[in-house]
C-alpha cells in the first residue's frame, strides 16, 4: 500500500510503498478515508536526532477517519465496513487517568512505549492503518469524513482547552484566539457555540483573519507589535480573561501574557518553541499557565456530538497521497487555509 513517512531526520516526507498491515488479536483494520495534515508533523520533522523519541521511518497522520476493514481475534465492538474516527492519544488504559478516558494524560504511555499513530506509531497517511484497540474509536454516523477527520485533533485540542477554562468565559467576557488557522478557526467556532464570550482572533495573515471573521470571530486583529495594545484598547484596558495561544512561539506568547486580565488564563497550545515566565510580578495576578495535551475520549465523543449538531464546520483543502509532500510544503509556507486533508483512496 501507499503511505506518506517521514524517514530521515530532516527530509522531507515521502510517499512510498509498504506491505499492508494485517491486525493482531485485539486490534482492528481500518481502510483509512481521510488524514489530516497538521503543524505538530511540520513541529517533529524540525527536531534533531536527540529529540526524536521514536525510531524512523514514521508513518505520518494523527489525524485519522476510515471504515472498519478488518478484526483481530476478540473483537466485537465494531463490524466491517463500520465509519470511525481515530482517537490518537493512546494510553495504557489502566492508569487512573485511562480509567476516566483522559488517556491524554497517561501516566504508564513513556514508561511502556505507547504512542501516539503518526507520532510513533504508524498513522493514517496510508491506505490502511492499524488501531491498537477498538475503545480509540468513535464512531462517525453520517457524518462527512473528510469535513470531520481534522475535528479528531484540530477540534479535540482547542475543545479541551475551552473546556478547562469554561467557568471564565461567562456573558461579558473576552477570549483571544491567537493563530486563526487549523485549530483556531475551530476554537473560535467551539466559544461562539459553547460560551457567551467575546471572541477577538489574531493572526499575521489578511487571509486567516477574513476566515477568523468568516467563522464568528467579533475582532479580527493583525497579529504585530501593535496587537496587545489594540486588545487591551478592545477590552477597555482590562485583558481578557481566557488567551488561547495555537502557534505558541516567542512572539505570540509574550502577546498572550500582555493581554492576560487579572486572574485570567493563557492556554498555550501551539508548539513554536515559546515560554512564558511565571512569578510574582511577571503576569497578572492570578494569571494561570497552561500548556494542555490534545483531549479525552469523552471530549471526542463532545466534539463529534457539536459536530453533528452543524456547530463546527471545519474548512479543509483536500490533497491526494501522492500530493502529500505538496500539503506540507504549502502548510509550511503558511498558505493552507484552514486544514489540510489528504484522500488515500481519492
Amino acid at each position: 500500500m501507499k503511505a506518506v513517512q517521514y524517514r530521515a531526520v530532516g527530509a522531507a516526507p515521502e510517499v512510498v510503498t509498504v506491505p499492508d498491515p494485517e491486525p493482531g488479536p485485539g486490534q482492528v483494520l481500518l481502510k483509512v478515508t481521510a488524514a489530516g495534515v497538521c503543524h505538530s508533523d511540520i513541529a517533529v520533522m524540525s527536531w534533531p536526532a536527540d529529540r526524536i523519541p521514536f525510531p524512523l521511518p514514521l508513518t505520518l497522520g494523527h489525524e485519522g477517519v476510515g471504515t472498519v476493514a478488518g478484526l483481530g481475534d476478540g473483537v466485537d465492538a465494531f463490524e466491517v465496513g463500520d465509519a470511525v474516527a481515530v482517537y490518537g492519544p493512546w494510553g495504557c488504559g489502566t492508569c487512573v487517568n485511562c480509567a476516566e478516558g483522559r488517556e491524554n494524560y497517561c501516566l504508564r504511555a513513556k514508561e511502556l512505549g505507547i504512542m501516539p499513530p503518526g507520532l510513533g506509531a504508524p498513522g493514517a497517511m496510508a491506505e490502511y492503518m492499524i488501531v491498537d484497540d477498538p475503545r480509540h474509536l468513535a464512531p462517525l454516523g453520517d457524518l462527512d469524513p473528510v469535513k470531520t477527520v481534522p475535528l479528531t485533533d484540530a477540534g479535540l485540542t482547542p475543545y479541551h482547552a475551552i473546556v478547562r477554562s469554561l467557568t471564565k468565559l461567562v456573558p461579558g467576557s473576552t477570549a483571544v484566539v491567537i493563530g486563526a488557522g487549523g485549530l483556531g478557526h475551530v476554537a473560535i467556532q467551539l466559544l461562539r457555540a459553547m460560551t457567551a464570550a467575546r471572541v477577538i482572533a489574531l493572526d499575521v495573515n489578511e487571509e486567516k483573519l477574513g476566515l477568523a471573521r468568516t467563522v464568528g470571530a467579533h475582532e479580527a486583529v493583525l497579529s504585530d507589535e501593535k496587537a496587545a495594545a489594540r486588545v487591551m484598547e478592545l477590552t477597555g484596558g482590562l485583558g481578557a480573561q481566557v488567551v488561547l495561544d495555537f502557534v505558541g512561539a516567542p512572539p505570540t506568547v509574550r502577546t498572550a501574557g500582555a493581554v492576560s486580565r487579572v486572574d485570567g488564563d493563557v492556554t498555550i497550545v501551539g508548539l513554536g518553541g515559546g515560554a512564558l515566565p511565571v512569578g510574582f510580578g511577571a503576569l497578572p495576578y492570578g494569571t494561570t499557565v497552561c500548556a494542555p495535551y490534545w483531549g479525552s475520549r469523552k471530549e471526542l465523543a463532545e466534539v463529534l456530538d457539536l459536530a453533528h449538531a452543524g456547530a463546527v464546520d471545519v474548512h479543509v483543502e483536500t490533497y491526494s497521497i501522492d500530493d502529500a509532500p505538496l500539503a506540507y510544503e504549502r502548510l509550511h509556507e503558511g498558505r493552507i487555509n484552514g486544514r489540510a486533508v489528504i484522500l488515500p483512496h481519492g
